[in-house]
């Protein structure tokens, strides 16, 4: 029992720290924000352990990203920076991990031989888990970077959240979708 929760832990820190780095490619927005390949590594720790493995591999990338200071805040009082950078990076990398609400759904489909389903339960937890953060990433545009909105802060905060979590969310379901059905062992946590 012990061994297998160090060996979760082992795989928590490594696709934590993968997402972390794949953050760094990216293509960067000018006033926060990027498509990047950060949620994959979240993803597949989702579908491989469950949705609080993932939820814990998204926090633990989060966390780096706050302790290594690449993180983007808004020029306010410190606890309104403390309130944003919660919300902007550990809430919103956190709920990429309940992409493995559909786990199940994919498990079914790889034991059944039906690729198709594999990868709708794969389409339907990338696109759950980035309506999720992409809902994050709204509400801190509204309550924190409203300054920059040019008319009502709701629609520019939502139109410029958009501009990258459509290509983040397309992105990584395109590349899970690939990656799980070529690969299925990568979420066959026995293997």
């Amino acid at each position: 029992m012990r061994n297998k929760r160090v060996l979760l832990m082992m795989e928590i820190a490594i696709f934590g720290a993968l997402g972390f780095v794949l953050d760094f490619v990216a293509f960067k927005m000018p006033q926060g924000g990027s498509v990047s390949l950060v949620m994959i590594p979240i993803v597949l720790m989702a579908f491989r352990r469950g949705v609080l493995a993932g939820v814990l591999t998204g926090l633990l990338v989060g966390l780096l990203q706050i302790v290594t200071g690449t993180i983007s805040v808004t020029p306010l009082s410190f606890g309104f920076v403390v309130l944003q950078v919660i919300l902007d990076y550990l809430v919103a990398y956190s709920v990429v991990g309940l992409a493995g609400i559909t786990r199940r759904n994919y498990l079914d489909g790889h034991r059944n031989g039906r690729t198709g389903k594999m990868v709708t339960a794969i389409i339907a937890g990338v696109l759950f888990a980035s309506l999720l953060r992409y809902v994050v990433h709204v509400i801190t545009g509204v309550l924190f970077f409203g300054m920059y909105a040019e008319g009502n802060v709701l629609i520019y905060s939502a139109i410029y959240n958009a501009t990258y979590m459509i290509p983040v969310f397309l992105l990584a379901a395109a590349v899970c979708s690939a990656l799980f059905a070529a690969a299925p062992k990568l979420v066959d946590s026995k293997a």
